[in-house]
């Protein structure tokens, strides 16, 4: 699995927000790239990247999960589509190829690479679908992890 490193910037974002238990997700978030498209067309806002989902653990196993398209300018939202963002900085980037069973080895190269470089993790992933999460084979997803670097102790050094 390949990895590597970016600087991104924040990016705005339209999405539909929910908590949700696993079982709940994948349907969901079908549905919420559905209606932020909608919205979006609606609006006369074209997206400028690939649909994401980010999800936020929560105390209990339950996810708050935030589905959608970055767009260029922050939108205004209405009852269902809000305005949101993903972090800019330093971010780990897994590409993986297969099907969606299968994602959890682009974590866990994300984390082979953290613990390879001296990095941590600096808040909640999300996940970059270039074809839509559904297609049962060769499904192309970008699991995106925002880090930091451990910095090395100078103490003792002359």
């Amino acid at each position: 699995m390949r990895t590597e490193s970016r600087t991104v910037q924040e990016q705005p974002t339209a999405v539909l927000r929910a908590i949700l238990r696993q079982d709940e997700v994948s349907g969901w978030v079908l549905a919420a790239f559905d209606a932020v498209a909608d919205y979006l067309r609606r609006h006369g806002i074209a997206p400028c990247g690939f649909p994401f989902a980010r999800y936020h653990i929560l105390t209990g196993g339950d996810f708050d999960v935030e589905a959608g398209f970055p767009v260029a300018v922050r939108i205004s939202g209405d009852n269902h589509v809000r305005p949101s963002s993903l972090p800019g900085g330093h971010v780990v980037v897994a590409r993986h190829v297969g099907p969606s069973e299968q994602l959890g080895d682009a974590y866990q190269a994300v984390d082979d690479w953290l613990r390879a470089e001296c990095g941590t993790r600096a808040g909640d992933a999300w996940e970059v679908y270039h074809d839509l999460p559904h297609r049962p084979r060769n499904t192309r997803t970008e699991v995106v992890q925002p880090f930091s670097l451990e910095t090395v102790s100078q103490v003792g050094r002359n």
